[in-house]
């Protein structure tokens, strides 16, 4: 019966696995393989040249400076949006006080939910349009308008808010934020939804604050979920092509003199514009590598003992 079992099971497993071994795995070392070459895209011929790209990677000082562009991509994405979802979360579940005195939402958090998820629903795309449009750089712009009438800005000398390389990373954080809150709140909020009031309530009895509440009963409740968001969103600071590619000046973006440059755009540049794509093989690698350590050092640096009730 038993290598029935087995055999019944490994019958499931041969094609989803089969296929994920072509699709995705194959892929990566197909790359790998690239990467040790001069290949130029479109030609079929091409040079083994070793580690070549790898050197020429670590004296690209347009590279380097994407990595570190995407590290503070890294650093405050996932900070500010799990703070914010967070916060949130908190006030519309236990933020408020139910009518016999015991622990609810604030009023009218069942349609602060469907508020703050509406970003959720918009693609990067329709983003970039939307946030092009707050951000123009002409008083014609949301952003730019607001501040010429409440005084802060000369009509005719507006911020060009993706033109200015002391603003650039800090507007694209801004967009990434906007529209991660939602989800990462519906997320928080869910999880919330298994702890007890009877948890909130005692704890209110104790003389215990909201603050008290939030760092003593709902944030140890809900670690789990905070390091599964922090995963996600680390992978998703690690990319930032369609914001930085179609929201900045430049090919693919990067602009203004590759003051927003991330990997993914100066990889796509040279595997697309330049035609260096096996050097650009090397930048997909070592992106591979930086997102898998990051994955696995956010996993490890979040990880604690599970609290149970």
């Amino acid at each position: 019966m038993r290598k029935g079992q087995h055999r019944f099971v490994a019958g499931f497993l041969f094609i989803p696995v089969a296929l994920y071994l072509i699709f995705v795995i194959w892929p990566y070392i197909q790359t790998f393989g690239y990467s040790l070459t001069d290949w130029k895209g479109q030609s079929q011929t091409f040079s083994f040249v070793g580690l070549d790209n790898y050197t020429a990677l670590v004296q690209d000082d347009i590279f380097m400076g994407a990595i570190w562009h995407n590290i503070l991509f890294l650093v405050f994405i996932p900070v500010i949006t799990i703070l914010l979802a967070l916060f949130f979360a908190f006030m519309l579940n236990a933020g408020g006080r139910g009518r016999a005195g015991g622990v609810a939402g604030v009023a009218g958090s069942g349609f602060y939910k469907v508020v703050y998820f509406f970003p959720q629903v918009l693609s990067m795309a329709i983003l970039a349009v939307l946030f092009g449009a707050v951000y123009r750089s002409d008083s014609g712009g949301m952003l730019n308008g607001l501040l010429v009438k409440l005084g802060l800005v000369d009509a005719g000398d507006p911020i060009e808010w993706l033109n200015e390389p002391d603003f650039v990373l800090w507007a694209l954080i801004l967009v990434v934020v906007w529209h991660g809150v939602g989800f990462y709140l519906v997320l928080f909020s869910a999880a919330m939804q298994s702890i007890p009031r009877d948890i909130y309530e005692a704890a209110l009895i104790d003389g215990a604050g909201r603050a008290q509440s939030f760092f003593r009963i709902t944030l140890p409740l809900l670690w789990d979920s905070v390091q599964t968001a922090w995963v996600y969103l680390g992978i998703a600071a690690m990319d930032m092509f369609i914001l930085v590619s179609t929201m900045t000046s430049g090919e693919y973006g990067g602009g203004p003199d590759h003051a927003s440059e991330v990997m993914s755009t100066v990889m796509m540049r040279n595997f697309l514009y330049y035609g260096k794509s096996g050097y650009a093989c090397a930048m997909g690698v070592v992106m591979l590598l930086l997102t898998l350590i990051v994955s696995v050092v956010m996993l490890r640096a979040t990880r604690r003992e599970r609290v149970e009730f």
